[in-house]
């Protein structure tokens, strides 16, 4: 397993991006250390925390590179490719670097793709230079992502997909995400890929009542103030509550937590905040909900949301509750939606954007009723990690219905598939009709997501599928 003239084996955990937000990544880091005994090297660019889990591992060294400048919107378009050269150059130049220079030399290079340019290549030249394996975790295409904002046929986008399948089939292994993108690797790529599903680590399972009455409380402010207005769950006077026995979702009665019947619907959807992820669906599904709900109880539009707020917080409950989105994430349109829903203006539905913790995500997400996702893969080949992660945490999904999206998500079993926002408007009715106590739909897809929760790990499913191809790899390359 070693490399020659090493007491222990070593790996490089490469990403092009910020390792917070890279959760696959962190999670091979973490098996290279525990499951096969590496010694292990990230090297990536800083901005979000990873999980406790891999910063307190004495075996796994983290190496920030510096990140690229973010230049204003305004770039006049005839500069625009000239500094993507210079950004692409200038990114090569540190991974090579960093990969050549200042880590140790590894047995083995795991690089995660996309992006592909400079990585694939800096990469390669440096398992070259430093004599050591290759091996490419196949997220997506590359050259899909970058046709989102140039367009398919665009010149750009042929030549990154030539140097992605160029230097991607010069890779010694290869992992991929799902079957549908070995299918494509092998019939129209020719690299022979092994498929390890993203499988919830050990910290993703349901929450206590006694963890989201913590959670609550830690999160209250925040949950409470929304984005520049009032709303169905902002404090009746607008005041910052005090009283620490008592949350949104969760109150003390005696000595034991319970949750209040009348508390609203919490639903959680992660996102990146980019074009792939379509968040106007939402937006559109939020205020259909709200509207139709009013119908359906006869409710006169001349009825004054402070009305319905005043008897709400009295302890009313009305056949269907209060939403409350929590959006987590970070991106470059967040800022947009953000004074979208600020103008909304609706009844019964409210909206909050934050950024999580990772040890406070999974605790959002076992402490929620239902799990939203936006995704819509760019290849039409990838799974989002968010559903692996929400299904972890035992909570359902209703998930964008694209070509490989039902690998992962059973219909009526775990979650539901959504092609509109009409679609998203009626899944919301029929699943929070009655609730919190009478919404059979909602029970029946949390007995299947909770079920989903006990049956795989990412552990096992890397002990299973990626442990023995990449100790090949370095087998191979020290002989």
């Amino acid at each position: 397993m070693a490399g020659k003239g090493r007491k222990r084996g070593r790996a490089c955990v490469v990403v092009l991006g910020d390792i917070g937000r890279s959760p696959r990544m962190q999670y091979h880091a973490l098996s290279l250390a525990r499951q096969a005994s590496l010694e292990v090297d990230i090297v990536a660019y800083g901005g979000s925390e990873p999980h406790s889990a891999v910063l307190e591992h004495q075996s796994i060294h983290i190496h920030k590179m510096q990140q690229w400048p973010t230049f204003s919107r305004g770039l006049p378009s005839i500069l625009k490719p000239f500094v993507l050269l210079i950004k692409a150059v200038t990114q090569f130049l540190m991974l090579l670097w960093f990969l050549c220079v200042k880590i140790p030399a590894p047995d083995v290079f795991l690089v995660q793709n996309p992006p592909s340019v400079p990585t694939l290549v800096a990469v390669k030249w440096a398992s070259w230079f430093r004599k050591s394996a290759f091996i490419v975790d196949w997220h997506n295409f590359g050259y899909t992502l970058l046709a989102l904002s140039l367009g398919r046929s665009s010149q750009f986008v042929a030549i990154y997909r030539w140097f992605e399948r160029h230097f991607g089939k010069m890779a010694d292994g290869s992992l991929c995400v799902t079957r549908a993108m070995q299918h494509e690797l092998a019939q129209n790529w020719g690299i022979k890929a092994t498929v390890l599903y993203d499988q919830p680590p050990e910290f993703f399972q349901p929450a206590s009542l006694e963890e989201k009455h913590k959670l609550f409380c830690r999160l209250d402010k925040n949950l409470r103030q929304p984005l520049g207005v009032q709303d169905c769950t902002s404090t009746e006077t607008g005041e910052e509550n005090t009283d620490i026995n008592e949350t949104l979702f969760t109150t003390f009665v005696g000595t034991d937590v319970t949750s209040k019947p009348n508390r609203p619907a919490l639903i959680v959807s992660s996102t990146s905040w980019t074009p792939d992820e379509d968040f106007e669906i939402l937006l559109e599904a939020a205020i259909m909900y709200d509207r139709r709900v009013a119908a359906i109880l006869n409710e006169d539009d001349s009825t004054k949301e402070e009305v319905l707020w005043k008897e709400i917080h009295s302890g009313k409950q009305y056949l269907y509750p209060r939403l409350l989105f929590v959006i987590t994430g970070k991106g470059p349109e967040k800022q947009k939606y953000e004074e979208k829903i600020s103008r909304l203006h609706l009844k019964r539905v409210a909206f909050r954007t934050m950024w999580l913790s990772a040890e406070d995500y999974p605790l959002l997400l076992g402490s929620a009723d239902l799990g939203v996702c936006l995704h819509t893969s760019s290849s039409g080949l990838d799974l989002p990690m968010k559903v692996v992660d929400m299904f972890g945490c035992g909570l359902p999904v209703c998930a964008v219905s694209y070509s490989c999206i039902k690998e992962l998500v059973q219909v009526e079993k775990n979650g539901l598939l959504f092609s509109s926002s009409s679609e998203l408007a009626d899944e919301l009715l029929m699943l929070f009709k009655g609730f919190p106590d009478a919404c059979d739909s909602l029970k029946v897809l949390r007995n299947g997501a909770l079920e989903m929760a006990s049956s795989g790990r990412w552990a096992t499913e890397w002990e299973e599928h990626a442990k023995a191809l990449i100790l090949e790899v370095i087998s191979k390359n020290s002989d």
